[in-house]
């Protein structure tokens, strides 16, 4: 990813974090990654997030995604002993499109299919002061509405770099050019 792309993209979501109230100290604001998954499309599939904490037991992270933005379809794995990942997802502004393991079509859905492969379509859709918790090896991808979103995370402790993707192109770890 290009740097200018990744920095116009940190501001934009600071811009996200200021519509839904949320105050952040200049190091966080320095802090926000942007994780463009290799795919060279972050305005289609892409995330951008600030993790504020993740020990040994716990992670609480702020997300952004951007109108018609997805997270690719991953699901968390057993990582250093523990289960995988628990996280609930709790909306502060816009509206989020949840996808998990379950009952649904992909012709019912009220997102867009993103340039990535998905696989499940059970539709949670969150609003302002709603949240959904997935639980580990749950396969699940989310997509921003109309006006973005921005999805407050918490969870047990976080290994994004060991998700699986159904995607094998997907590389989760940003990698910044010049």
């Amino acid at each position: 990813m290009k740097r200018a792309d990744y920095e116009r993209c940190r501001a934009r979501a600071i811009e996200y974090y200021e519509k839904a109230h949320i105050v952040l100290s200049q190091q966080e604001k320095d802090n926000v990654e942007v994780a463009e998954f290799g795919l060279g499309v972050v305005d289609n599939v892409g995330l951008q997030l600030l993790t504020y904490i993740n020990t040994d037991r716990v992670c609480a992270k702020e997300m952004v995604l951007f109108p018609g933005q997805s997270c690719p379809e991953h699901w968390h794995v057993p990582t250093n002993g523990l289960e995988g990942k628990e996280e609930t997802f709790r909306c502060r502004y816009g509206k989020v499109y949840l996808y998990v393991d379950g009952e649904g079509k992909s012709e019912d859905i009220r997102a867009t299919i993103p340039l990535t492969p998905v696989t499940v379509f059970h539709e949670i859709v969150l609003e302002p002061g709603e949240q959904y918790t997935i639980y580990p090896g749950t396969k699940h991808w989310f997509q921003g509405g109309a006006d973005g979103a921005v999805i407050s995370e918490f969870s047990t402790h976080s290994t994004d770099e060991t998700d699986e993707f159904t995607d094998e192109r997907v590389v989760r770890m940003p990698i910044i050019e010049d």
